[in-house]
């Protein structure tokens, strides 16, 4: 889901909607910026204050803080607005902290209130005077099994929504329907892969109210439009079935060149949470189909992905952690199936406020342990 601050994605960490503080682990020495507390980095309405703007690259700990009246998100941008880490949702008066792997550079910090454009930014320094990361051959097992699943669902995607795009451009809408959920799952299970590449995601998967000033609507949402709201398929959206297939492609044959951490596969699952939380429970992300459950699923599935294959390094750091993750799982998917209809879900429309209020207490029971999942990789 490409909400409309919800620029282009996550490379190594998890980026913080305002950044308190940026504290620095994983390096031979504490940074100069900000000593042991780290890197203070404070957001408001208005502004977003780095305390530093050099810290050793490493394991780096992101403190945030929101003290303006607006929710809040906050990217670390590497060159070409390539999403290093970032983290959305950060309320009104909160804090988060978030453990990313952030390699010698130059990058951007950037703050969005409301969670809209490109936010405020300030330009900051990963020096190469830290200690290279030193990581678990466990870990280093774990993204490469991370790769291949990433690969196998932007592989698998193709050709699921190649089916859909020729529904389309034949005109075929009871076609089109069917496959139009189908089409979407291994997009939303790496989403935060995808995202990373900071160009693709706004092609394929922004919402109506996402759109950047001047951007055209294109993508899944925009054909979910014509088929559920508007009930037909014009000449133009036939063209726009034939973008979204290029631009798909574009994206599974990009995915290996995708850099991918412990850490960014930590914060990735949490990011996918935060997904559930800001789109699918609250009915958003699917308006016109209501096949958010779909969605929602898939998000589940890719967060529970990386977690089972950073759990031999994760229970070894924090027993009491791997057991909070295993039993929230589990409750989440037994909330999930308590709407599950044939082979797929009931439609979202159809799920009353109290249900919908279990599914969003399940997915915050989940989101709190999980994001503490990154620390303990990298600890």
């Amino acid at each position: 889901m490409f909400a409309s601050a919800r620029s282009r994605t996550l490379i190594a960490g998890a980026a913080v909607p305002l950044l308190a503080a940026v504290a620095l682990t994983g390096c031979a020495e504490k940074s100069k910026a900000g000593g042991k507390g780290g890197v203070q980095v404070t957001a408001d309405d208005k502004a977003c204050k780095v305390s530093d703007d050099e810290f050793p690259a490493g394991n780096v700990k992101l403190q945030v803080e929101n003290k303006g009246t607006k929710v809040t998100e906050v990217y670390v941008y590497a060159p070409g607005d390539r999403i290093v880490t970032e983290r959305e949702n950060i309320g009104p008066g909160t804090k988060a902290e978030i453990t990313t792997e952030i390699k010698a550079g130059k990058y951007e910090i950037a703050c969005k209130p409301g969670m809209k454009g490109d936010g405020i930014r300030q330009k900051v320094t990963a020096s190469g005077k830290g200690a290279a990361v030193e990581r678990d051959p466990k870990l280093d097992a774990a993204v490469a099994a991370y790769r291949t699943y990433v690969q196998k669902q932007a592989d698998e995607t193709v050709p699921a929504a190649q089916k859909f795009a020729d529904a389309v451009e034949d005109g075929d809408v009871a076609a089109a329907k069917k496959e139009y959920a189908v089409s979407r799952i291994g997009w939303e299970r790496t989403e935060p892969v995808a995202e990373s590449f900071g160009d693709i995601d706004p092609k394929v998967d922004v919402r109506v109210d996402g759109l950047e000033e001047g951007q055209k609507w294109t993508g899944w949402h925009r054909l979910e439009k014509s088929l559920w709201e508007e009930k037909k398929l014009s000449a133009e959206d036939k063209k726009l079935a034939g973008r979204l297939m290029k631009d798909l492609k574009d994206w599974r044959d990009r995915v290996g060149k995708a850099e991918i951490t412990p850490t960014s596969m930590a914060n990735g699952a949490k990011e996918l949470l935060d997904e559930v939380a800001t789109g699918k429970v609250t009915g958003e992300e699917e308006r016109y189909s209501h096949t958010d459950l779909v969605d929602f699923q898939a998000n589940v599935d890719g967060a529970e992905k990386a977690y089972e294959l950073l759990k031999p390094v994760a229970a070894e750091k924090d027993a009491q952690l791997a057991k909070d993750l295993d039993k929230q799982f589990a409750a989440i998917g037994k909330l999930l199936d308590e709407h599950r209809e044939g082979d797929g879900f009931v439609a979202y429309d159809t799920v009353g406020k109290s249900d919908r209020k279990k599914l969003s207490n399940g997915v915050n029971a989940l989101a709190e342990p999980l994001s503490r999942l990154a620390a303990a990789v990298a600890s």
